[in-house]
C-alpha cells in the first residue's frame, strides 16, 4: 500500500481529534457545571476513541500491527492529555463506584454517554469510507465486519481480564508514583498490552470500544461478546480494586514511596 493512503487515514484521525476538541472547547463554554457536561464530555471523547479506531482497523489491515501500535501509542498520549476526566470506558466509573467515590446512577448515565457516542460516530467514519478517497477504503462502507475473536470465547474473557487487570495496576501505580514522562510510560503500557492480545481477543480492553466496532459480527454470538468484551475486561478492572490496596502487592509495586508515606 502507498503512504498516500496511510496519509488519509492519520488525516482523518488527526481530523477527529481536533473536532473532538472544538467539541470540549463548545461543551466548556455552554456548560459551567452539573452532570451535562461531563455526559457529554464522555460522548466526545467515545465517539473520538472509535472513530480513531474505526479507522486504526483500516491501518492494522493493509500496513501491519506495528504501525496500526505506533499511531495507537502516539493517540493514546493524547488523549491522556485532552479528556481530563472523561475516560470513554464504563468500567472507571465502575471502579469509582466500588471505592464510593460515585454513585450507580451517575455509572449508568456515563456509560450509556459513552455508548451512544461510540456507536453513532459509525456513521459519520462510514461516510468517510463510503467517498473511498484511497484504495484502502474501497468496499469498507457496507463491508460484514467480522470479529477479532480467535479463541475460545472464556479464554478470550480471560486474555481481556487479565490484560484489563495489568493495565489499570499499571495505571494506578503510575498515578501514585508520578514519574516523568508518566503518560508515555502509561501508553506504552497499554500499547504493549494491546498488540500481545491482538491476534487472540483484538485486545481492547473497553466494553464501549468493543461493542462499537464489533458488535454484531459475524464471528461471535452477542452473548459472547458480552462474556468477553463486557464481563472479562469489567472484572479485570474490578480486580484491581482490592489488589492493589493488599500490603504485598503496594510493597511490589509503589515500593519505598509508600512506606515513606506510612511513616509520615
Amino acid at each position: 500500500m502507498s503512504m498516500a493512503s496511510l496519509g488519509v487515514s492519520a488525516g482523518f484521525m488527526a481530523g477527529c481529534c481536533v473536532l473532538a476538541q472544538i467539541a470540549r472547547k463548545f461543551v466548556e463554554k455552554c456548560f459551567s457545571d452539573g452532570l451535562v457536561p461531563i455526559l457529554l464530555n464522555e460522548a466526545i471523547a467515545s465517539a473520538e476513541l472509535c472513530a480513531c479506531c474505526f479507522e486504526l482497523i483500516i491501518v492494522a489491515d493493509n500496513f501491519g500491527v506495528a504501525t496500526y501500535a505506533i499511531f495507537l501509542f502516539l493517540l493514546t498520549i493524547w488523549w491522556g492529555k485532552v479528556w481530563g476526566d472523561a475516560t470513554a470506558c464504563p468500567y472507571t466509573h465502575m471502579e469509582d463506584l466500588v471505592e464510593g467515590k460515585t454513585t450507580l446512577r451517575e455509572v449508568a448515565l456515563k456509560t450509556w454517554a459513552a455508548l451512544m457516542g461510540g456507536c453513532c460516530v459509525y456513521r459519520i467514519v462510514q461516510v468517510f469510507w463510503w467517498f473511498e478517497f484511497t484504495i484502502t477504503h474501497e468496499g469498507r462502507a457496507f463491508e460484514n465486519c467480522t470479529a477479532d475473536l480467535q479463541v475460545n470465547p472464556y479464554l478470550g474473557a480471560a486474555i481481556e481480564g487479565v490484560a484489563t487487570l495489568l493495565c489499570r495496576l499499571a495505571s494506578k501505580t503510575i498515578a501514585e508514583l508520578e514519574p516523568k514522562h508518566s503518560s508515555v510510560i502509561d501508553s506504552f503500557i497499554g500499547t504493549s498490552l494491546v498488540v500481545a492480545a491482538f491476534n487472540f481477543s483484538g485486545g481492547y480492553f473497553n466494553p464501549v470500544l468493543a461493542t462499537a466496532l464489533k458488535w454484531g459480527c459475524s464471528g461471535h454470538t452477542n452473548l459472547e461478546h458480552i462474556i468477553v468484551y463486557w464481563m472479562g475486561a469489567c472484572t479485570g478492572a474490578l480486580l484491581s480494586v482490592p489488589l492493589f490496596k493488599i500490603e504485598a502487592v503496594r510493597k511490589y509495586l509503589v515500593g519505598e514511596r509508600d512506606e515513606k508515606r506510612k511513616e509520615e
